[in-house]
């Protein structure tokens, strides 16, 4: 399928009160059709891809040989998968279809995520693990190319700040749904009473984390073919004269991007800039994912009376400061048309307070308070990121970068976990482990500080 833009895109109108109303009205229109539609779809894949951490808090019981450093090993094998198809997916999304793309993705990996049930061995959840990571692949990039069909440069800071949000929410619902099934099959003891669940069906409350969160990626994907519309000029949901406002300024901005100059795909993914933003993605990726996959971890060793359930409560707090950082970096951001430092402040924030979490073990209230600003830091930095790729590169070659940063960032996921595993399985603790993920986001923080960028109301770069 091709789709047909203006060879000569028509001039803004700004003065035409007419077309900014059919523009604005377009815009509301675009954000209320299609941000909740990928916001669900995000929430579910965050959860599917992570639930593995809640899981295995009593995975280890029903599995002895499943200690740190298998989880980690298994946890980050996902983002091997992942890798492989991140750069073709959002191309495919670039030149073909977003809806079909998206849904082909979402039926996969739910039936993966569902597989995870039925390990039986290290073996078999590295593969399911990988397969998952193969099966996801080029959902975000392919997303993040999907916005820029419909969102000037103007309004992408907020719109993927909004899709975002989903990662903080899942976070906060995942825990929340699994606490409720995470003691079937099992006998725990509360306030002094030894209760017994029985299992479900034969199988334990790990099992079944795997499995209700599988299913929705399956039918919300067949749903995707529906919500979703590929491109403006397809969308029967708004009126002739919002499509037109729409697509006119989105081709004048992409004729200003090429009259900077035209970067092939190739081009762009040697660019020093698109290395650089890889690189810098990766050291934070490593510490997102280290953090992530591990914290429920954390707390059992440094609370051991803790009940998984208490655990996966406390897990969700946290992602309550994500929320609204995400959403003030990614409004200031497009406020001040500026990239860059919105996106190193927050990581620095991060990593200060990850050190400092090191410190508090024994302190239950400053541990969630550390944990919980490093987590707003390490996370609130997205909206600026991501918008900065579509600065200096046209469609396809943004495209092709963002599916490059995304999946040589995302190496970083398999690095986290295995190294958070194997200090633990060494040290027989986590300390060490969290101060890499710190230096590791330091380091990228700096990367970014280097992007050779005046400012982005002049978006003129150097190499």
């Amino acid at each position: 399928m091709s789709y047909e833009t203006p060879s000569q895109p028509a001039e803004p109108r700004q003065s035409d009160p007419a077309h900014q109303a059919a523009l604005d009205s377009a815009r509301l229109k675009a954000y209320l059709r299609l941000i909740p539609i990928l916001f669900i779809c995000y929430i579910i894949a965050y959860i599917d891809r992570n639930n593995v951490a809640i899981a295995k808090l009593t995975m280890e019981e029903d599995m002895p040989s499943f200690d740190a450093a298998v989880f980690g090993f298994g946890g980050g094998i996902f983002f091997l998968g992942y890798f492989l198809l991140e750069i073709p997916g959002s191309l495919i999304v670039e030149r073909w279809s977003a809806r079909k793309w998206i849904c082909r993705i979402m039926i996969t990996w739910g039936i993966m995520a569902a597989m995870t049930a039925f390990v039986k061995t290290p073996m078999h959840f590295y593969t399911v693990r990988f397969l998952l990571g193969v099966a996801e692949a080029g959902f975000f990039p392919g997303v993040i190319v999907y916005l820029s069909h419909w969102f000037t440069q103007k309004d992408r800071a907020r719109a993927i700040s909004y899709f975002l949000i989903a990662s903080p929410v899942a976070m906060i619902i995942g825990p929340w749904v699994s606490q409720w099934f995470i003691d079937i099959g099992r006998t725990v003891v509360v306030d002094g009473q030894t209760i017994t669940h029985p299992a479900v069906f034969g199988l334990k409350g790990w099992q079944w984390i795997y499995i209700i969160w599988g299913i929705p990626a399956v039918l919300f994907g067949i749903y995707v073919l529906i919500g979703l519309t590929d491109r403006p000029n397809q969308a029967k949901w708004l009126t002739p004269r919002e499509r037109d406002a729409l697509e006119s300024e989105l081709a004048r901005e992409k004729a200003l991007h090429q009259q900077r100059g035209h970067m092939s795909v190739m081009q762009a993914l040697s660019s020093p800039k698109v290395l650089l933003l890889s690189a810098a993605y990766f050291g934070i990726v490593t510490a997102n994912y280290g953090i992530e996959l591990f914290l429920p971890s954390v707390f059992k060793e440094w609370y051991p009376n803790l009940e998984p359930s208490k655990i996966a409560q406390i897990v969700m707090i946290p992602s309550l400061l994500v929320i609204p950082g995400q959403l003030f970096i990614g409004w200031s951001s497009d406020r001040l048309q500026e990239r860059r430092w919105h996106s190193v402040l927050p990581v620095v924030i991060g990593a200060v307070f990850l050190v400092l979490a090191t410190q508090t073990k024994g302190t239950l209230w400053a541990t969630i308070l550390c944990f919980t600003v490093a987590a707003a830091g390490m996370k609130s930095y997205m909206p600026a990121f991501w918008a900065l790729p579509s600065l200096f590169l046209t469609a396809s070659a943004a495209a092709g970068s963002v599916g490059m940063i995304n999946s040589v960032g995302n190496l970083g996921g398999f690095l986290g976990p295995f190294v958070m595993g194997k200090v633990q399985q060494t040290l027989q603790s986590y300390h060490y482990g969290l101060l890499f993920l710190a230096v590791t986001s330091t380091l990228s923080a700096l990367l970014i500080s280097f992007l050779p960028f005046r400012n982005t109301k002049d978006p003129q770069v150097h190499d």
